[in-house]
């Protein structure tokens, strides 16, 4: 003789939900229940579950009716088990992370294999480098990118833009302090006197703090296109014949400079400094007091595509340009 059994029906319609929600312990999810009605607390592992009392599905549970038989009615949450993963012959479990060469980390994931790349410098170098090469280095897993040394190769690297991904920030160690100085953010302003920062905590205390420099990229009242040599479309580097005194709010350098200025080009490129130091200077004011300023030195410009906006914060995502488009 065959049992009839019959199943409890665990959900009621219409939808009767108390007037908030419960609270439920640290680290339970707050789930629907499994009649789509109310808000309730998941059941966890090894607690038992019906149709309308659902398991923690964010901790990977599910509920297990085969205890049932033959009514399949009231099940107990168990934690579903992934499969594991073959690559290149060699078996690995479900959640185990393992590296098949240098070059990848990966993870085993439900029958799925994920890697990440450890080689991470996909990227050519800097502008001044022409026709960069990937190639492998003896006793280095990654590949690395050199310079091919049959084109003049610009020896100087930058400091206003030098990078984190490229160059490494100026980084040491100093009592119990890593000291810590970013790259000098671009000039403020395309011409005229502008303000440049940093932030560095190379002082005592190893606080990081922000510092100034004024910059002028060149001046706004020359024409430099006029001092651009016949048959060229750019002009690098600009000086004034005679030397000049700085000006800050009517108070004048003490001194006399005759500092170097980014050119200008009469196509789509543009002229950044690509090596330059900061100096001090000493002013004097009308009134007989006295004050110092941290300003850019320009030594040294090149012209190239890479033209953006001084206050653009994505600007060194973007991919550096090949050698051709700095030559003139």
């Amino acid at each position: 003789t065959t049992e009839t059994y019959t199943r409890a029906q665990y959900c009621k319609w219409p939808c009767q939900c108390p007037p908030s929600p419960p609270r439920c312990a640290l680290g339970v999810s707050l789930v629907t229940d499994g009649c789509d009605c109310c808000k309730t607390c998941a059941r966890q592992r090894g607690e038992s579950c019906t149709e309308a009392d659902t398991c923690d599905f964010h901790r990977g549970l599910y509920c297990d009716y085969s205890g049932d038989r033959p009514r399949y009615e009231i099940g107990v949450c168990a934690q579903i088990v992934g499969v594991g993963c073959v690559l290149n012959g060699v078996r690995y479990k479900n959640g185990e992370t393992f590296q098949p060469n240098c070059k990848y980390n990966c993870t085993c994931i439900n029958g799925a294999v994920g890697c990440v790349p450890m080689c991470t410098n996909s990227r050519p170098p800097l502008v001044w480098c022409p026709n960069p090469k990937l190639i492998k280095m003896a006793g280095k897993c990654c590949e690395q990118w050199v310079c091919d040394d049959s084109r003049k190769i610009r020896k100087t690297s930058p400091r206003h833009i030098s990078s984190a991904a490229y160059e490494g920030e100026d980084e040491a160690w100093q009592k119990n302090c890593i000291v810590h100085t970013s790259p000098w953010s671009p000039c403020s302003k395309t011409c005229g006197l502008g303000i440049s920062t940093r932030i560095s905590n190379d002082n005592d205390q190893c606080r990081l703090l922000k510092e100034s420099r004024l910059c002028n990229m060149r001046p706004c009242e020359v024409d430099i296109t006029q001092h651009i040599k016949p048959g060229k479309k750019c002009l690098a580097v600009y000086r004034a014949n005679e030397p000049m005194n700085y000006t800050i709010s009517g108070c004048v350098s003490k001194s006399p400079y005759r500092p170097k200025y980014c050119g200008v080009c009469t196509d789509n490129r543009c002229c950044t400094p690509y090596k330059s130091k900061t100096i001090e200077v000493r002013f004097q004011c009308p009134d007989g007091t006295e004050f110092s300023w941290k300003i850019m030195w320009i030594n040294a410009c090149f012209c190239n595509l890479n033209c953006r906006n001084p206050n653009d914060i994505f600007a060194d995502l973007a991919h550096y340009y090949d050698y051709s488009e700095i030559a003139n």
